[in-house]
């Protein structure tokens, strides 16, 4: 049984049809999905789904402000987050980070975002979704600010990880798990299935990042969806030497006991 720790349920690519993605889901063997925030709206809409979804799999929520979103948030928006991460279900926050692929959101206004996050995980017990694209030192030096600054280690996971081994290294010095979607699939990416194969077994999680990232052999449809989660799991199977059952196994327990679910 598969545990996609990443999946945008509230988008409308999914959400429009969700029942049915549900269904394939379970269908293929997928039996937990952390339906990831990216703006209170969104984040609401995850609560709704977390907690009233009937069908298999179990949908559990994370609650948050994405970077490319902060700039249009308000400090109303964030008394919306604090408030329903008290809520059942609710078992992260995020997806939040940094972001210097758009750049649409002042950076100040990232390290704020990102800092607030840390700040109610360290009050709450959370662990925190980290999103991180084309600036891997930058999100370094913020997570060792963010280690510094609360003197333990952090308590969350960098999610579709593209980056090298050395920044893999270092997240995992910090306390993080690392996570990989659809791209450690493509056919170019070598060198991050190397990184794959080097994650110790007991901090590697999977997930869809849906309805992006399809994988191979899929790759470029839209949209993507939970049930694709077990191609990203067969691939890491294949690079780390080891059976599906195990990474399946692993990745669960993993998650299980990251997000704290029973």
């Amino acid at each position: 049984m598969f545990f996609d720790t990443h999946a945008h349920l509230a988008d409308e690519a999914i959400d429009s049809n969700l029942e049915f993605f549900l269904h394939s889901a379970s269908k293929s063997k997928v039996e937990r999905i952390l339906c990831v925030g990216t703006t209170s709206a969104s984040s609401r809409r995850g609560v709704e789904i977390a907690q009233f979804a009937r069908s298999s799999p179990k949908i559990y929520a994370s609650v948050g402000i994405h970077p490319n979103y902060a700039h249009q948030s308000s400090d109303q928006d964030w008394t919306q987050i604090t408030g329903m991460a008290k809520e059942t279900r609710v078992v992260a926050l995020g997806e939040t980070g940094l972001d210097r692929h758009w750049d649409d959101c002042p950076w100040d206004r990232q390290l704020e975002n990102l800092n607030r996050h840390w700040a109610l995980s360290f009050q709450t017990g959370l662990p925190v979704i980290l999103h991180s694209r084309d600036c891997e030192l930058e999100m370094l030096a913020a997570l060792e600010k963010s280690r510094n600054d609360f003197d333990r280690p952090l308590h969350g996971v960098m999610h579709s990880f593209v980056g090298q081994w050395s920044t893999a290294e270092r997240c995992l010095e910090l306390g993080l798990y690392i996570s990989f979607a659809g791209m450690v699939t493509f056919k170019k990416s070598e060198d991050l299935r190397s990184v794959a194969a080097r994650i110790p077994i007991d901090r590697i999680l999977i997930e869809t990042d849906s309805p992006y990232l399809t994988p191979e052999p899929h790759r470029g449809r839209r949209p993507n969806t939970p049930a694709n989660v077990i191609h990203t799991a067969e691939c890491i199977a294949k690079t780390r030497g080891c059976s599906l059952i195990e990474i399946a196994k692993v990745t669960t327990q993993n998650a299980c006991r990251l997000f704290s679910i029973a």
